[in-house]
């Protein structure tokens, strides 16, 4: 296999993804020391999906140790679901393997899990750090970034709170396009933020973890982000616990109303206006529209005058149990009226992603946000993602964007199906059946054989 090297410097919008920081004076010594010997590097190598083939890449970023069990703590742009190796270097210098445990792309944060079976047999012992609360963060207060910024291990940098409620307008991309940024808003400080530093902890200077260093600002020397413990902690638990986060859906794409009360003829911090909704979601199928503003939720008033506010909305929505009803009141051209909607899981537009070497392709299950985005049909479930040069879906004529209907006349309607297809037929003749650009189309795919 192809193989690269690089560090994590990939662009999410205008943000760089990473982080570090260095210290100040100390009021407690021993607990800033140890949260220091719970940072870690991580060395990880992932698959990479690339024209129908593999290859690997390795990457490097940073961790903190959050208890006894080993368990770490780290960004979802670090370590993730197509992780096929992780290696952890301690503050000691001494390495060890891991495993992947679950990752959030949500808030861009991930739990891996050292093999503390492999330190106990070695007689290696190992820091945990401990969780702050970043709500009572203040403007101004000194914190302090570790990580291993380029590889660089055991580095320090320090700053003050910039901001406490740091918002980004819009949907960010991080990892492999992944939506990440909905459901907090981060802390922003200057200290030093530098590629290879992501998932390292921001601490205060009793050693408390008050946030993990997600990113940077590019071009700037002064503006780095943190997701705050506040969400960091509640996402590790959910992880340890489930292997995943569930959120709940409703549809909407809210935006604050700022400036804009008088021509919607409501008072000012009231309500949160709907700029968008999505085509088949549950509050369209309500008949909630675009330009309603929602005035509560569950009975609750709700505030989305500023961007700041948005995020915590919509995460009351998103911690609803998925299947439950919310109760909407609503506002539409100066008429009150109510509305009750059921939540969904909350999906990616991005689905897994999987190789059929024999083939030469690769495929990404459809998602419902994806097929209502690119208007595919919703019984449709598998896109082709790439096709390798002289293999035999290249051979066939399947392109890049092509959607699988169905193989030798059977419907895929499933990632299983089409593996079960190619457990039986991969080394034989099939009938391919393709969605392209609204139409039809069939071809013939010959083994490599009989090329």
């Amino acid at each position: 296999m192809k193989k690269s090297i690089r560090i994590f410097t990939a662009a999410i919008s205008l943000l760089a993804l990473a982080s570090c920081s260095s210290a100040d004076s100390l009021s407690d010594e021993a607990e800033f020391e140890n949260m220091l010997n719970s940072v870690v590097k991580i060395d990880v190598w992932e698959t990479v999906q690339e024209d129908g083939g593999n290859n690997i890449s390795r990457a490097i970023g940073s961790g903190v140790i959050m208890d006894s069990d080993g368990t770490i703590l780290t960004n979802a742009h670090v370590a993730n679901m197509y992780t096929t190796k992780i290696v952890i270097t301690l503050t000691n210098l001494e390495k060890v393997g891991a495993k992947f445990v679950g990752w959030d792309h949500w808030t861009d944060l991930a739990v891996i899990r050292m093999d503390t079976e492999d330190l106990k047999k070695r007689g290696i012992k190992f820091s945990h750090a401990k969780f702050g609360d970043s709500n009572k963060l203040k403007l101004g207060e000194t914190v302090y970034a570790a990580g291993t910024p380029h590889g660089f291990a055991r580095t320090l940098t320090h700053g003050i709170v910039s901001n406490t409620k740091r918002f980004f307008e819009g949907t960010l991309l991080g990892e492999r396009g992944y939506e990440t940024g909905n459901f907090n808003t981060w802390i922003q400080t200057d200290a030093a933020i530098n590629p290879g530093n992501s998932g390292g902890p921001l601490a205060l200077k009793n050693g408390d973890v008050v946030g993990i260093n997600t990113r940077s600002y590019i071009a700037s020397n002064n503006l780095g982000f943190s997701v705050p413990s506040s969400v960091a902690k509640t996402v590790m638990e959910k992880i340890v616990k489930h292997g995943k986060v569930d959120r709940s859906y409703i549809g909407i794409s809210p935006a604050p109303l700022q400036d804009m009360e008088k021509f919607f003829e409501i008072d000012a911090n009231t309500g949160m206006l709907v700029k968008n909704v999505d085509a088949g979601s549950p509050v369209a199928t309500a008949g909630i529209l675009p330009g309603d503003i929602i005035l509560k939720i569950n009975g609750k008033d709700i505030d989305g005058r500023f961007p700041e506010q948005i995020p915590d909305i919509m995460n009351s929505i998103a911690l609803l149990p998925i299947g439950s009803n919310v109760d909407l009141e609503c506002v539409r051209n100066g008429k009150i009226f109510k509305k009750t909607v059921k939540t969904e899981l909350l999906e990616s537009r991005i689905g897994r992603e999987f190789l059929f070497e024999k083939w030469g392709v690769g495929v990404r299950e459809i998602t419902k946000p994806f097929a209502r985005e690119e208007k595919i049909p919703t019984d449709l479930k598998l896109i082709v993602i790439g096709v390798k040069y002289n293999f035999p879906f290249n051979l066939a004529n399947i392109e890049k964007g092509d959607v699988i209907v169905s193989v030798n006349r059977q419907k895929i309607s499933s990632i299983e199906d089409l593996e079960k297809i190619y457990e039986k037929y991969s080394d034989e003749k099939i009938l391919l059946e393709i969605f392209r650009s609204g139409d039809i189309s069939f071809h013939v795919v010959y083994p490599s054989k009989e090329k």
